[in-house]
């Protein structure tokens, strides 16, 4: 499962990432050795193995079933230009057969403890996950261990994942939301491997060897770039044991660094654009980002709050002429678009904020990209606390929704600390919510949104879109 959606969809994405989180106290123990006695509820419990492995849990003792992955601090971003979509593949090549087991065995097992085994990869981070009953949480663990260092990485099975890659990358290429996101990272970072796509270019997918995956393997599945994390009814010290047993041989990096540091160059935000104009679709899909913040950003919050003042509407909802923010209003009111959708995207050291527009009403596409870039500048002005409340309010029942079963609590903590070093719990991201006013949203418009460069990503029937010029001035006036 290709995870380029879930790696830069807004409201959604951003707090199924807890909130795409991390900051203030938080209740993880780093623990030298595992504690005496679990500790249940909304407590991650983090020990760091000798070779750098990471394990984290959040222990429920009731729980019937668990769910066990590995996060790791590897994915498109770690590829150059020639090995572009490795990280893909390999997910691709995961669960066909390792050292100790063939394709049969491996799915065989899986089906006979009523299980589930999945993966995904996105532009930062690849992602090894099962879900069982609690009492196999030992097995799923060991083959995920199996998995991750004896991949045998067969001939045939790269001949044959090859040919379906390329059939996913050509469904991929039919959704103009994938295009459009693409595109808008490509022109943001552009030259910079933040810009590169997941799955890569079609030469590429047509030309990957063996080597190239197992040097990918080689390089960047390493101990300190890995997250070990359990959920549900699987106790701390017992996935530590089942850690140092399954993954005491793994070695950690030639320069070793913390999980959550940074590793490399923070990438350039370009100012710039990318068009591509087919009067055949009938529909425009833009997308307008300025350059977003990091998962570790103290403005993090205040960016995703931003972002839900600004809104998603949708004229296929029910209640698309009630929804709260002034411009759902305004363009339902004044019939201008089909859809939008505010987004705040953030990676390890840089972000995309922005939003996401589709329209049939190709007349009226400059009143459109005007009204949502009004509403931008509007923020660096005044808001109201009434769309701060709504706002922070819809959040905070996001995040709770993203929460409901192992699984999602399993991803929460993964990502959170792959990407930061630390997880913070609902109630910590509650409070820190809570805590955002009126004037922390101006502050930050002023900052990061008002007079500051764009990238634009547009595809479709787009001959009314304003030139980039035009749009730039836009981004410095006063309503």
């Amino acid at each position: 499962m290709s995870a380029a959606r879930f790696a830069r969809l807004g409201l959604n994405s951003a707090l199924k990432n807890a909130a795409r989180s991390q900051k203030a106290p938080f209740l993880t123990r780093s623990l030298a050795a595992p504690a005496a006695t679990p500790t249940p509820g909304h407590v991650t419990q983090t020990t760091t193995l000798k070779n750098g492995l990471t394990v984290a849990t959040e222990y429920s003792p009731y729980a019937q079933t668990a769910t066990c992955g590995v996060w790791i601090d590897a994915g498109s971003r770690a590829e150059t230009d020639a090995t572009n979509g490795v990280a893909h593949f390999l997910e691709h090549l995961a669960f066909k057969g390792t050292k100790n087991r063939s394709q049969h065995q491996l799915e065989l097992e899986i089906e006979n403890m009523g299980g589930h085994l999945n993966a995904y990869t996105s532009r930062e981070n690849t992602v090894y996950y099962a879900k069982s009953f609690k009492d196999d949480a030992p097995k799923t663990v060991e083959i995920l261990a199996d998995i991750l260092q004896n991949s045998k990485l067969e001939e045939s099975a790269i001949e044959r994942e090859r040919d379906v890659i390329l059939r996913e990358q050509e469904e991929v290429d039919k959704q103009l939301e994938e295009v459009v996101f693409d595109h808008l990272h490509a022109t943001a970072f552009q030259g910079q491997a933040l810009g590169r796509t997941i799955l890569g270019p079609k030469e590429n997918i047509l030309s990957i060897k063996k080597n190239d995956l197992s040097d990918y393997i080689t390089k960047n599945y390493k101990a300190d770039r890995m997250v070990l994390v359990g959920a549900g009814g699987i106790p701390h010290e017992q996935l530590v044991e089942l850690a140092e047993k399954n993954f005491g041989n793994l070695t950690p990096s030639e320069n070793p660094v913390t999980i959550g540091a940074p590793r490399g160059a923070r990438p350039d935000f370009v100012g710039s654009e990318v068009r591509m104009r087919d009067d055949t679709l009938g529909t425009a899909h833009i997308a307008i980002a300025v350059e977003g913040v990091s998962w570790k950003d103290p403005d993090y919050f205040t960016a995703l709050v931003a972002q839900a003042i600004i809104g998603n509407w949708d004229r296929a909802m029910g209640n698309a002429p009630y929804l709260g923010s002034r411009l759902s209003s305004f363009v339902h009111k004044h019939q201008l678009a089909n859809s939008f959708m505010s987004f705040s995207t953030s990676y390890s050291d840089t972000g995309l904020w922005g939003i996401y527009l589709v329209t049939d009403k190709l007349t009226k596409i400059d009143d459109l990209v005007h009204f949502a870039l009004r509403e931008w500048t509007r923020l660096a002005q005044s808001v109201s606390e009434a769309e701060v409340e709504r706002a922070k309010a819809q959040l905070k029942a996001s995040l709770l929704l993203s929460l409901d079963g192992t699984t999602s609590v399993a991803e929460d903590i993964g990502r959170q600390i792959v990407t930061t070093g630390r997880r913070m719990n609902p109630a910590e991201i509650e409070r820190v919510l809570g805590a955002i006013t009126g004037k922390d949203i101006v502050e930050f418009a002023q900052k990061r949104i008002w007079d500051q460069d764009i990238a634009v990503s547009a595809v479709g029937g787009i001959e009314g879109l304003f030139d980039y010029q035009r749009l730039r001035n836009d981004m410095s006036r006063n309503f």
